[in-house]
């Protein structure tokens, strides 16, 4: 056990001393500190539970808002579908848009509305955990909301963009040139994507350029995910399928929206460590690093509920002075 803990401590030492494997140690342990697990569970449930809704209300929009462009209306759909491996062309012949009187259609258009929002507000809970934001200044309900709203018109817009853009590149330069250019434009699409969509997640306390870098490697990492997540989910429900038939197919659409939650709160914890640099942190402990101190008492101080409320942390050997500042001036 000695020789082991030995090994450990010699790795834990190699860690601290490097940027880049520091860098990548403290992302993962900030992920565990958050729980980070269970946000992407969270993510995945509201995520899958709202993915029909959502994609009846795309398709009853598309309805009327290009009823005069049916291939373009097409394209759409076609790439919306593409992103979801496996049962993409189950669910092309078998999400219809919503037809009937123009009050039925708002009334049914504004239930699915109310029932998308479970993943916007669940994806804004996640940023305001991933910074540590004191629950007293969290937005309310009503801004929430908003924000859950402009959330769905930014993905429906990025759908189309991405629809239009990868259309225009398939037709200028056809061949393996295509290919390579899809690629490129949809890397650079999905970047802006996850910068818009990060923005209007994460409370307006944090800018703009603290998450920027974060999005700029979720956005290559989502693309291969698109490109190669379906070909890996279809082949491990190879033999699957044969044997639990749909709930197989439903098991790894559930994996497949897993990875992409995981990857989304990876990407924005690598913000809040990179602005607050908050590594090394200590693989074996004690003793505490002053990263890791940092980032305990950021998770004590975002317990505040009230304006009345103030949370303190402090260590027991703290020096009985009070601490100096440890560099971050965001809440």
């Amino acid at each position: 056990m000695k020789s082991l803990e030995g090994v450990l401590r010699g790795a834990d030492s190699w860690q601290q001393r490097h940027r880049l494997p520091g860098f990548i140690v403290g992302v993962v342990k900030k992920f565990g500190d958050d729980r980070g697990g269970q946000l992407a569970a969270l993510i995945t449930y509201y995520g899958f539970a709202a993915l029909f809704p959502l994609l009846l209300l795309l398709v009853t929009l598309l309805g009327y808002v290009l009823r005069d462009n049916p291939s373009l209306q097409s394209r759409v759909l076609g790439s919306a579908l593409a992103d979801f491996p496996v049962i993409g062309d189950q669910l092309r012949g078998n999400v219809h848009s919503l037809t009937g009187s123009t009050l039925a259609v708002v009334i049914g258009c504004l239930g699915l509305l109310y029932g998308s929002l479970g993943i916007a507000q669940t994806l804004q809970f996640t940023m305001a955990q991933v910074w540590n934001i004191p629950g007293v200044r969290r937005p309310g309900y009503l801004p929430r909301l908003v924000r859950s709203v402009g959330l769905i018109a930014v993905l429906g817009l990025g759908l189309i963009v991405s629809s239009v853009g990868t259309g225009l590149v398939t037709d200028l330069t056809p061949g393996p040139a295509a290919t390579i250019g899809t690629l490129i434009v949809s890397v650079l699409l999905n970047c802006a994507l996850y910068l818009a969509c990060f923005r209007i997640l994460t409370p307006k306390q944090v800018p703009w350029r603290w998450l920027l870098r974060g999005c700029l490697a979720a956005g290559p990492l989502w693309t291969l995910l698109q490109a190669f997540g379906g070909l890996l989910v279809a082949h491990q429900l190879r033999h699957a399928n044969q044997v639990y038939g749909l709930f197989g197919t439903v098991l790894g659409l559930l994996s497949w929206i897993y990875l992409g939650a995981q990857l989304t709160v990876y990407a924005a914890e690598s913000n809040v460590v990179h602005h607050r640099h908050l590594w090394p942190r200590a693989l074996l402990q004690p003793p505490l690093t002053q990263a890791d101190r940092r980032v305990l008492d950021d998770i004590a101080e975002q317990e505040e509920r009230r304006p009345e409320q103030h949370v303190e942390s402090h260590f027991h050997d703290d020096d009985p002075t009070p601490p100096p500042a440890h560099g971050r001036d965001d809440p």
